[in-house]
């Protein structure tokens, strides 16, 4: 971590901001507080951030609208703040642009884990992604990361999140290949669960609403018995050098 890399801490509780304070300034970060959204939002918009922890629950305000805002205008790494019983509230933080979340009570070691998940990932997708524009071409869809776009076979765009993107796309990379619902989970956002947890069934769901032909009779994203899933359809890349393409 270089040390003018800048996070942003949004919790309302003092203690609690002053320990995560303290943790990522030790771990090399320059930290910045806000205990409301619209401080938050206005850190987000004037600052150049490597990261976010944000308080699910704010006092009078709510941390899933504040992440909202800021995926409207920023992909910097969330991390949300939650409490051991809020699953429904990490689930739909997760649909709309999380990157991974702590319950508390937390332990500084499991923060510290997975801060530096959270930002090899990133620097794993930056270094990925080649200039310009990469779109997959797969069963009459065109889905293209960068623009946060996937067009349905009518031409029209599709109602994605980023949640949905993010899990269409680990499967539009891995084409014809049984994903386990362990390594979905990690590749998601490399949290730990439990086998009652079914956070990788709910978002597979979800995603099967919006791009199958017949959700109900799935022939995109099949189930295997006994694994997990798989993207059963040839995948093609198209590249931002020249009209070239590559089945994937």
């Amino acid at each position: 971590m270089t040390e003018t890399a800048q996070a942003l801490v949004v919790e309302d509780d003092e203690k609690i901001r002053r320990v995560l304070r303290n943790l990522l300034e030790d771990d090399g970060f320059s930290v910045l507080e806000s205990a409301g959204a619209s401080a938050a939002m206005e850190i987000v918009k004037t600052t150049t951030l490597a990261l976010v922890t944000l308080d699910i629950q704010l006092n009078g305000e709510s941390g899933l609208d504040i992440l909202r805002d800021i995926r409207k205008i920023s992909r910097v790494p969330v991390i949300m703040v939650t409490g051991k019983d809020d699953v429904i509230d990490r689930v739909v933080g997760l649909e709309i642009g999380a990157d991974d979340y702590i319950t508390k009570p937390f332990h500084i070691r499991e923060v510290l884990a997975r801060v530096h998940a959270v930002l090899r990932r990133k620097r794993h997708e930056d270094r990925a992604e080649p200039p310009g524009v990469l779109s997959y071409l797969v069963d009459g869809l065109t889905v293209t990361p960068d623009r946060m776009e996937v067009i349905a076979r009518d031409g029209r765009p599709c109602d994605v999140t980023t949640a949905d993107l993010a899990l269409f796309k680990i499967f539009l990379e891995r084409p014809k290949r049984a994903l386990s619902r362990d390594q979905l989970m990690d590749l998601i956002g490399g949290t730990e669960w439990s086998p009652l947890d079914r956070t990788v069934d709910n978002q597979v769901a979800r995603l099967r609403k919006k791009i199958e032909r017949n959700p109900s009779d799935p022939k995109l994203i099949k189930t295997v018995r006994g694994i997990g899933y798989m993207l059963a359809q040839d995948v093609v890349r198209r590249g931002s050098y020249g009209d070239h393409a590559k089945s994937a």
